[in-house]
């Protein structure tokens, strides 16, 4: 963190590698975000390039976190979802220092680091005990913190509820491949999350992904009995979350 409680996030998607420095009492963003496509083919040495010239762009001479939408485990990317799968088995903190110049990152899961940008600056702010963030999307992410620690690498999408994945039940990519209305996709999404409270006990629900801005639509549906409520941060909370990570060490 600098002396002024900066400190650098970065994001790194299927389309698009957006980061910035955020102001850690506030949670948000000290300029306006920088946002550099995501090459094509997404190999690792081509996205730390990418990485490079948008901390250069940014001026920023100090550690960076970032997020990948992989499991990271000691640094190393074990999956990859939207990125070439190229970055399964790459070490990638080592891979993100080399190519900036050796200073100190950390890597973490997209999810993860959304859930705990929303667990301090969002949705979930004003409570306590265990948050469960999922972002609903091609697949259903899911970010796990207690009182504020986070338990990395959840991977809550995969979960059987149903004798189905979970992501394969209540997707936002699912509504849209089989046409379903708010309605039919809500008692999929229903069922996901009472399978998920009667394991978890969460005190709240937090939805994220592109759907979470119809929430109006959907979250009124739900028959589940834990409090759903949609993501605060959305585009910025990767961002806020990996800088989050770097200023605490957060090293999965």
């Amino acid at each position: 963190m600098s002396a002024r409680g900066h400190a650098f996030g970065i994001d790194i998607g299927g389309s698009g590698v957006k980061g910035g420095a955020v102001d850690l009492a506030t949670g948000e963003l000290v300029h306006e975000r920088i946002k550099i496509a995501t090459p094509q083919p997404s190999t690792p040495q081509a996205v730390a390039d990418a990485v490079a010239k948008l901390v250069a762009q940014a001026d920023w001479d100090g550690p960076v976190g970032i997020t990948l939408p992989s499991v990271i485990l000691d640094g190393v990317a074990r999956t990859a979802a939207n990125i070439d799968k190229a970055w399964v088995g790459t070490d990638a903190r080592a891979l993100f220092s080399n190519t900036l110049d050796g200073r100190e990152v950390t890597v973490l899961n997209d999810a993860d680091a959304a859930g705990l940008a929303e667990d301090r600056y969002g949705a979930a702010k004003d409570f306590a005990g265990l948050v469960l963030l999922l972002t609903f999307g091609t697949g259903i992410g899911s970010a796990l913190l207690y009182h504020g620690t986070l338990v990395a690498n959840s991977e809550l999408g995969h979960l059987e509820v149903g004798g189905m994945e979970t992501e394969h039940r209540a997707a936002a990519s699912i509504k849209d491949r089989d046409g379903l209305s708010f309605e039919q996709w809500a008692a999929e999404v229903s069922t996901v999350l009472i399978g998920l409270e009667n394991l978890f006990w969460p005190k709240v629900f937090v939805a994220g992904g592109g759907i979470s801005r119809d929430a109006d639509q959907w979250i009124p549906l739900l028959t589940n009995r834990t409090q759903v409520i949609p993501a605060h941060l959305r585009n910025t909370a990767g961002i806020v979350g990996a800088a989050m990570a770097i200023d605490a060490g957060i090293a999965p």
